[in-house]
């Protein structure tokens, strides 16, 4: 997780305080929402799940990553001819720049130092683009819907998940060339994906499956096809519609590995559901039900909480870790998915 040691003194407390934004603070976590159906964020401070501010940036954010004192978030821009990326410093929260890039642009990432960051659009290729110098640096042609990105916490890595026909998430060393180095197969179309690097583990939800596959880091061999036992409903055709059931249409999209890599959070629906990652079986272990349908979701750098977005319902669910429990519920904006932590030292 990103932290980053922020000094306030003197003129630059009196200049926060005259523009109305609070300073962050020593310790301070803030969940930042993004909102796809709407024009804005919203910033929760942690743990008091108090809105601390509602950032208006533009048509449709979706995509959310951070490196340093620079927060990148992706504007879908529905219907238009292109996307914007843009550059929010954490701690003013002010917009510093904005870049044109390819349409209907999603869940991008960042790496480590914030060099690149990588963004899926729907032209068919994830884009490249240069943090320092606010330039498109290359395109890389996946097939499919490029829809998730998730980078390797050391830098090393890049992983791209388009949606469709390729299923397969294609592997990028973004340290020269932006290099294809790799592809790790899967049984059906992909969808959001999480990693454990000290377990050499790559999770990967799939269309039509209620659970998630494994795969290695390394070999990029495929290791497992994890279920979950509760029941999404009938599978409906084609796979990548989801599961039909009493509540409406479900699919699994929400995938995160809990701080300390022992555990891996998978929402499929109205679900939430545990699996072990230190038992190579990966068994399921706990399930809570939420009170709609997950989209997405995120931890705390610490582990205590987890934040579900539910999408339908305009809310963040709060999540107490270890008890499993929903300890309070945030009022955010329309269709909130994406989501980050952001911690101050």
């Amino acid at each position: 997780m990103i932290r980053v040691a922020l000094f306030y003194f003197g003129v630059g407390l009196w200049t926060l305080s005259t523009l109305g934004i609070p300073p962050a603070t020593a310790g301070q976590s803030l969940l930042w929402q993004t909102n796809a159906e709407g024009n804005d964020i919203h910033i929760f401070d942690i743990p008091t799940g108090d809105l601390v501010e509602r950032l208006e940036v533009g048509p449709n954010p979706h995509g959310i990553g951070a490196a340093g004192d620079m927060v990148f978030v992706s504007l879908e821009n529905n219907g238009g001819e292109n996307g914007d990326l843009l550059w929010i410093d954490r701690v003013s929260r002010k917009i510093k720049h904005r870049l044109k890039i390819g349409p209907e642009p999603h869940a991008l990432a960042v790496t480590p130092d914030g060099k690149w960051v990588y963004v899926p659009c729907r032209d068919g290729h994830y884009w490249v683009i240069d943090a320092e110098q606010k330039a498109v640096a290359a395109r890389i042609e996946t097939g499919g819907r490029p829809h998730n990105t998730t980078a390797h916490p050391d830098g090393s890595r890049m992983y791209l998940s388009p949606m469709g026909a390729p299923k397969q998430v294609t592997v990028v060393d973004p340290t020269v060339r932006h290099d294809v180095v790799g592809f790790i197969p899967f049984s059906a179309s992909v969808r959001p994906a999480a990693i454990a690097p000290s377990r050499n583990l790559f999770f990967q939800h799939v269309d039509g499956l209620n659970g998630f596959e494994v795969a290695d880091l390394t070999t990029h061999a495929h290791r497992a096809r994890v279920e979950h036992d509760a029941n999404l409903g009938i599978l409906f055709w084609p796979p990548s519609a989801g599961f039909v059931s009493l509540a409406g249409l479900s699919r699994c999209h929400g995938l995160a590995v809990r701080p300390g890599d022992n555990e891996i959070w998978s929402i499929c629906g109205a679900h939430a559901t545990i699996h072990s990652i230190a038992d190579p079986q990966f068994p399921q272990i706990d399930h809570m039900d939420l009170p709609s349908k997950g989209y997405w979701l995120t931890h705390s750098p610490d582990g205590q909480y987890v934040f579900i977005a539910l999408s339908s319902a305009g809310q963040v669910a709060m999540v107490e870790a270890d008890k499993r429990e929903i300890v309070r519920t945030l009022e955010a904006g329309d269709s909130p998915k994406r989501n980050i932590v952001l911690e101050s030292d």
